[in-house]
């Protein structure tokens, strides 16, 4: 019955050794630097140049505010989670899926089946915006080195399928440990770059005019801001942090921290350098990709070419790692149900169905990407949708019922609070953006040749 929860073995890790998505996909061998490399590069992504969109619905003050506290509770967030996981470790049960971890301490199946539909939208909105972005991110080189070229966007986003086809087939999830370190270095230097870019727009002599004002209407603004929440939420949120957890090697206790500690750094470096160098040039103009921003269709780019040229390779080259990292649990559900353990990781009896299902996989997202191009309306509502419970909720929760604060402690009022806080923002951001994906579903047609924004 979907009510009840699959049966378990007393044991997990005698329950793993037939198992062959923790066996082969979650294997545990990483250290503290690997999880960092890999929680960056799940939150540190291409997502970033989106934060100037996301303040044109909030404006400068409430924007901060808002990035701020996604920030901190985000944080907290994962570090509840990070205990919550040590605490079923030191009892014997390690976890390491999300719905397995939610499933056991709630006591509760349909959790189970919850966080995998959760986990499942996540995985998918995020596989079709990387493809999407880095469909977009060829098509404007080409655009600026072939202005009359005939070549479409959904052309593009069937390039980046083949490739990211050929990297799913990388068996692990620590196998993209070194891929993941050069997508943190990439992060980096697309965002130093693009920040590079606005400074130089801002203040050349063509540089756009700064309107910061919000929407006209009191019921638009209500809307945009939620919008603009939702995405900022998206932008922080991962939703695998138990799946990152599970590479590290045992014993895990106190190493995911490290790892956060290593996440946050890039993640004060790049979110706040971006959103305010892109909204301080374009204002209520950001484009949901800043790029498209700072080389608009008509006219000159408002950076040097080399310069941007530059951020597009960088981001195009990290969109490949994030797709891979959020393709995880994916391939951890299919070769769980698909694969056989006793023949081998790389046997002919596991490897045909491996690239059988992840091609699949690859070819459905790139599909979706190409049909549905809405790059900022699919981050704001796998943000609310997706995100906010489990990276804003859940862990909070899992928090209380594992270490138990007592009902008078300010522990316990905080995790309340944030509970309550974001269910609120999180339903009122899902109708927010799919209020805005309707609308803008009046703007485009099928596997148009433009991201809408």
């Amino acid at each position: 019955m979907m009510g009840e929860l699959p049966p378990m073995d007393s044991s997990p890790e005698i329950r793993r050794v037939d198992d062959a998505g923790a066996v082969f996909v979650l294997e545990s061998k990483g250290e503290w630097w690997h999880a960092g490399f890999h929680l960056t590069t799940a939150i540190v992504g291409p997502t970033i140049l989106t934060l100037p969109y996301a303040f044109r619905g909030l404006g400068w003050g409430l924007g901060f505010f808002c990035l701020t506290v996604m920030g901190v509770v985000t944080f907290y967030s994962y570090y509840l989670m990070s205990k919550v996981l040590d605490h079923c470790e030191k009892e014997g049960r390690r976890h390491i899926r999300f719905r397995e971890l939610a499933a056991d301490v709630l006591g509760s199946g349909w959790m189970f089946y919850f966080v995998i539909f959760i986990q499942t939208a996540i995985n998918t909105g995020v596989g079709i915006g990387a493809i999407l972005l880095a469909g977009e991110c060829l098509k404007l080189m080409y655009s600026n080195l072939s202005p009359n070229g005939s070549l479409k966007l959904y052309e593009f986003i069937a390039m980046v399928t083949m490739v990211m086809i050929v990297l799913s087939q990388l068996p692990t999830f620590h196998s993209l440990r070194h891929i993941n370190l050069a997508s943190l270095l990439l992060s980096l230097g697309y965002t130093f770059a693009v920040v590079g870019a606005c400074i130089h727009a801002g203040t050349s002599k063509n540089a756009p005019p700064k309107d910061y004002t919000l929407e006209s209407s009191e019921s638009s603004k209500v809307f945009s801001a939620f919008a603009s929440i939702s995405i900022i939420a998206a932008i922080f949120g991962n939703g695998i942090l138990p799946e990152i957890q599970a590479t590290l090697a045992p014993p895990a206790a106190g190493k995911m921290v490290k790892g956060l500690l290593m996440c946050y750094t890039v993640i004060f470096l790049t979110f706040y350098s971006a959103a305010v160098s892109g909204y301080w040039v374009f204002g209520n103009k950001s484009n949901s990709n800043i790029l498209k921003s700072l080389m608009p269709d008509e006219g000159p780019s408002l950076a040097p070419t080399w310069l941007l040229g530059l951020a597009v390779i960088f981001v195009l080259l990290q969109l490949f790692a994030i797709g891979l990292v959020y393709s995880q649990v994916a391939y951890e559900i299919m070769e769980k149900q698909s694969a056989d353990v006793k023949q081998g990781m790389f046997s002919k009896r596991n490897l045909i169905p491996r690239i059988i299902l992840r091609s699949i996989y690859m070819i459905m997202c790139g599909f979706f990407a190409a049909m549905l191009p809405f790059f900022g309306d699919i981050s704001g509502v796998v943000g609310a949708i997706g995100f906010i419970p489990l990276d804003f909720i859940l862990p909070m929760l899992l928090y209380n019922m594992t270490h138990k604060p007592s009902r008078s402690s300010f522990t316990y009022w905080v995790n309340m609070s944030i509970i309550v806080v974001f269910t609120g923002a999180g339903i009122m951001g899902s109708f927010s953006s799919i209020r805005k994906l309707v609308l803008d579903a009046k703007k485009f047609k099928l596997f148009s040749n433009d991201v809408v924004d």
